[in-house]
């Protein structure tokens, strides 16, 4: 892993739909805020699903975990924090910490990798990826 990183923090709301029949959020709902941390993230660093899709790739995720601490109800306020693991492998990988008044509440992992037009696992970084890095000065 590489020393420099990259942060994002978005503010969320817990919704009713989002919750079971105990009023408290789904387990699954977690991965939602994950994406909605990712899309923020994007948003502020320059680095969208639709960047990728710009240049000629798709980026699905391979792997995803989420560890509950502590569970969110109905109206709870949040934050959820993105942070952006550098690595050299052509891929993207975001850790991520949720938490409510201060205390944490889950904490998670996303990895994707890039796949071409053809839909080809990308075994290099893709120039975009590369060009990216290097204007967030983490290469």
């Amino acid at each position: 892993m590489l020393e420099k990183s990259l942060t994002s923090i978005i503010k969320l709301k817990v919704r009713f739909h989002e919750c079971d029949p105990l009023n408290i959020v789904w387990h699954g709902n977690y991965l939602k805020y994950f994406e909605e941390g990712r899309e923020a993230f994007g948003r502020e660093h320059g680095i969208s699903y639709l960047d990728a899709r710009a240049k000629g790739y798709a980026t699905p995720i391979v792997k995803s975990v989420c560890e509950h601490k502590l569970p969110l109800t109905y109206s709870d306020t949040f934050e959820v924090y993105t942070h952006f693991e550098n690595t050299e492998a052509a891929k993207m990988i975001f850790n991520y910490k949720i938490f409510k008044s201060g205390e944490l509440v889950a904490t998670g992992q996303t990895i994707q990798v890039f796949l071409d037009e053809n839909r080809e696992l990308a075994l290099n970084n893709p120039q975009f990826f590369l060009d990216w890095k290097k204007k967030m000065k983490l290469i």
